[in-house]
């Protein structure tokens, strides 16, 4: 076996490999890759104590002639998301251990929780992002638009428990600079750790993500990207895909809207002015027929209301997953008029 760092997840039944060095792997159980290993009850055995133990080890193998070292990667609530596992000849020094980072999406209620490496991994400014209670516009690549992202986007806004995704992605970092990023999640549904015996169940995605290396474009799934750059971007309109459920901003794909605190409110019920949700329902109404379009009030950044032209097209993303493509701008004096905010 190759004697660069494997990465494992370790949420599912069964260890599943993900990385190897820099290389992505598409969730292969460690029994299968390893099968012909001699060493691999012996590696399936540290993986289990090094979950069960919360920690990194080093052991040896039964006979004496190879190491195996592990480290866990952990999520900032303590649950171990995966392993990475070394192992080489006793004298042997280990290669540099590539960086792995965590991060949570609370499906349920809309938010997403990361860690200062999975920022750092993914192409954010660590010391200029908050871990806690990100939007997941703010987790996913803004502007560019990857052709595996519509599995997680789908994801997102049809959660359900069970689902899988291990993929890749390049995009720019926030100095401009192309990486490629490894990405796998798993959606679970868990107890919600109140205090309370009869703690609420949540469905929650835990992922992690690591640099990954090019390996070459998949042309036969990116459907999704040239049916919606098709139109291209126009001054003064910020697109972005919006969960058709909740009205939840999911991803931006231009640059987000400067013109209202589209953070605040992670759903329609957080982020829209209360007199304009009957508004929202006629819109919802009228989107399993196509396009909708209104004028509504929304969280402004000084904390009152502002007004934003709201068009949001029908678009299928992912095995008949249906999105909401969302075009945000400021309204016209006319359209101002025709709305009668004042009446609502």
């Amino acid at each position: 076996m190759s004697h660069d760092w494997m990465l494992v997840e370790t949420l599912g039944s069964e260890p599943t490999v993900v990385a190897q060095g820099a290389h992505t792997k598409n969730l292969i159980p460690i029994s299968s890759l390893l099968r012909r290993n001699p060493h691999l009850m012996a590696i399936q055995t540290a993986i289990s104590e090094t979950v069960r133990g919360g920690s990194g080890l080093s052991s040896i193998t039964p006979k004496n002639d190879c190491v195996i070292r592990t480290e866990v990667v952990a999520m900032s609530d303590g649950r171990i998301h995966g392993v990475q596992m070394w192992i080489g000849a006793a004298d042997e020094d280990p290669p540099p251990r590539p960086e792995v980072g965590s991060m949570l999406w609370d499906l349920t209620n809309g938010a997403a929780t990361d860690t200062v490496e999975s920022l750092k991994i993914g192409g954010w400014d660590p010391a200029t992002q908050p871990t806690q209670g990100r939007a997941f516009a703010d987790d996913l690549p803004r502007r560019d638009l990857n052709p595996h992202e519509a599995e997680v986007i789908s994801m997102l806004i049809k959660p359900r428990p069970g689902v899988t995704i291990c993929t890749t992605w390049d995009v720019a970092d926030y100095r401009g600079e192309q990486i490629t990023v490894g990405f796998v999640a798993r959606s679970l549904e868990e107890i919600d750790d109140d205090g309370d015996e009869d703690g609420a169940p949540r469905l929650v995605c835990r992922a992690m993500n690591w640099r990954s290396v090019h390996e070459g474009k998949d042309n036969g799934e990116a459907s999704l990207a040239e049916r919606i750059l098709a139109g291209l971007a126009r001054p003064g309109i910020h697109r972005a895909l919006v969960d058709p459920a909740h009205w939840m901003l999911v991803k931006w794909l231009d640059d987000p809207a400067p013109f209202f605190d589209w953070r605040a409110g992670m759903s329609s019920e957080q982020a829209i002015h209360p007199h304009d949700r009957p508004a929202v329902a006629e819109m919802a109404k009228g989107f399993d027929g196509g396009s909708v379009s209104g004028v509504l009030r929304v969280i402004a950044r000084d904390g009152g209301w502002t007004p934003v032209h709201v068009t949001v097209h029908r678009i299928e993303l992912h095995d008949g997953v249906i999105g909401g493509l969302a075009e945000l701008r400021l309204p016209t004096d006319d359209e101002l008029s025709d709305a009668r905010l004042e009446e609502r």
